[in-house]
């Protein structure tokens, strides 16, 4: 029995909603720094915009599908109603309470900081405060996976932990420590002025603080899209999974490597010494490490189902695929966006090369390659593979799904292949809008405008989306089998107790951040007259 369902939805709702606005938002802004657009009377306009779609997609979109896809795992793997109901819905009013509080001093133009926070600015004390209530939701989910872990282990003792379960608590363990960063920056740093306590700031304290948070939380939006690929890919197109193993290995690889990689973010800031910018560079290669068990995972399972299929030969496998399954186009989709995205990532990774692409619409360009493209696109698989099971009906728009995934996937080529390109030209990131008539910069102009056009394409693919999920309870209701999740190839009876529990991983990960944080931090909280007037951000009379 599922008896969450309408938790699931909930969730999934408000974040495909929150979903949409923002894209919407990314779509304007792509239209008003392109010379289709005369040009802002107001360019604050423009960075309240932005702070709204980055903190929509960043904090609430993907914490949103997360939870709602974290609280359907615990009852479809674990075979069991999801104990402590009522402190999930809770947790998700906290969330969509401070998605309010958040937006509405953005929408004022009194916090257009961007989802970074950018001290020394700080804006309007209920920005902070909205986004604190949605984390504090967010952790009564994790806070749930793992009472839920705990008593399904009491229950089976020595029983592997599902795939599912145990990749989803990996992650909510992951975004419980990945949270702390920003934490500590709001609580420490940013709130003692907001509240009007202060009237500096340590920004590059802020900054190192936030990067604790920034690049570790793009593996916490990785994960759902992770547990799609192990779990859900493999029976959706009709094969197994190649690997159980290989999928735990996978995940708790990203609890050790996702932690200790932030300071790359700010290998410009001169307040990190070199020798610590050189270690997380060195980390931030390692955290690829999960990611290609993964492709190797998944690509054999692939193979597993083509030959499944009668495909034979050397690539004979590959035609034999149900190319018009929507779940076979999604992962394929997804691993050539990654690819692309995590090519751009050994850019950014090295420390001599970032200064070429640093603050540059490249940077734009890779991050919406990984999360717009290959995370996105398997939060729609996600949504389709669930849907039936939480509404009791049908999706039947098959060729709609298919059309919607070609849309997004084609959309987030060419919106982000220019931005690669204009930023190895050096054009800024994070600038309302550009003089076309300026000879230095009038030969982007044509790029820029493709962009646009990439961004209407995704638009109309998100729409068909909310469409299709709309259809979807309108049709006919149908008698489902009970869903069950990928089987392996070899169905593990038993597994080592470092696969099957976290207490090894967690020490690894808490050590590892304190090793590549703690000095830092240390060494700027102790170093005297660091901070600076703090720029308060609102509309000025």
């Amino acid at each position: 029995m599922f008896n969450s369902r309408k938790l699931v939805l909930a969730h999934f709702w408000f974040a495909f909603a929150a979903f949409l606005l923002a894209l919407l938002l990314g779509e304007w802004q792509m239209y008003v720094r392109s010379p289709l657009f005369a040009g802002l009377s107001n360019p604050e306009l423009y960075y309240r915009s932005v702070t709204a779609h980055g903190s929509a997609m960043a904090y609430v979109f993907p914490t949103l599908v997360a939870m709602g896809f974290g609280y359907a795992i615990v009852e479809l793997a674990l075979k069991r109603p999801l104990a402590g109901l009522k402190w999930a819905w809770a947790g998700f009013a906290l969330v969509v309470l401070g998605t309010v509080v958040a937006m509405v001093p953005v929408a004022l133009g009194l916090a257009s900081v961007l989802y970074t926070f950018y001290p020394p600015m700080v804006g309007n004390v209920f920005f902070y405060l909205g986004v604190v209530l949605v984390v504090v939701g967010s952790w009564i989910w994790v806070a749930l996976m793992s009472v839920n872990l705990r008593l399904w282990k009491r229950d089976n003792p020595g029983t592997p932990v599902p795939l599912p379960m145990f990749a989803n608590v990996a992650g909510a363990y992951l975004w419980a420590w990945t949270s702390v960063g920003a934490a500590l920056e709001i609580l420490f740093q940013i709130l003692p002025v907001a509240l009007g306590f202060k009237s500096t700031i340590d920004a590059g304290l802020a900054r190192v603080l936030f990067s604790w948070t920034l690049h570790a939380i793009v593996y916490f939006w990785l994960i759902p899209s992770y547990i799609a690929f192990y779990t859900l890919i493999p029976r959706a197109i009709g094969g197994r999974l190649y690997s159980d193993m290989m999928g735990r290995v996978a995940f708790v690889l990203f609890l050790v490597f996702s932690m200790p990689i932030g300071i790359h973010h700010v290998f410009q800031d001169p307040q990190v010494g070199e020798g610590f910018k050189f270690l997380h560079a060195v980390f931030t290669g390692m955290v690829s490490v999960p990611t290609l068990l993964t492709i190797f995972t998944i690509t054999a399972s692939v193979e597993i189902a083509g030959r499944l299929r009668g495909g034979r030969g050397l690539f004979g496998w590959i035609a034999a695929l149900p190319w018009r399954n929507p779940m076979m186009l999604a992962v394929a989709f997804s691993f050539i966006l990654l690819g692309f995205g995590g090519a751009g990532g050994i850019i950014n990774m090295s420390y001599r090369l970032d200064f070429t692409i640093h603050n540059t619409q490249w940077i734009t360009g890779h991050f919406h390659l990984i999360f717009g493209g290959a995370i996105v696109i398997m939060y729609f698989a996600i949504a389709y593979d669930l849907w039936p099971h939480l509404t009791g009906k049908a999706l039947e728009s098959l060729r709609l799904m298919r059309a919607q995934l070609w849309l997004w996937f084609i959309g987030m080529l060419v919106v982000t292949f220019p931005w690669h390109y204009v930023g190895i030209l050096s054009i800024p990131r994070r600038m309302a809008y550009f003089d076309y008539s300026d000879p230095a910069i009038a030969p982007q102009a044509l790029s820029v405008t493709i962009t646009f056009f990439g961004g209407l394409l995704l638009v109309v693919s998100a729409l068909l989306f909310i469409l299709i999920l709309l259809r979807g309870h309108r049709a006919a209701r149908v008698t489902l089998p009970e869903f069950r999740f990928s089987a392996p190839v070899h169905q593990p009876h038993r597994v080592p107790v470092a696969l099957n529990s976290f207490a090894l991983w967690l020490a690894l990960m808490i050590a590892l951040t304190l090793v590549n944080y703690g000095y830092p931090i240390a060494k700027l909280m102790a170093t005297p007259e660091t901070s600076v007037p703090a720029v308060p951000v609102g509309i000025k009379k």
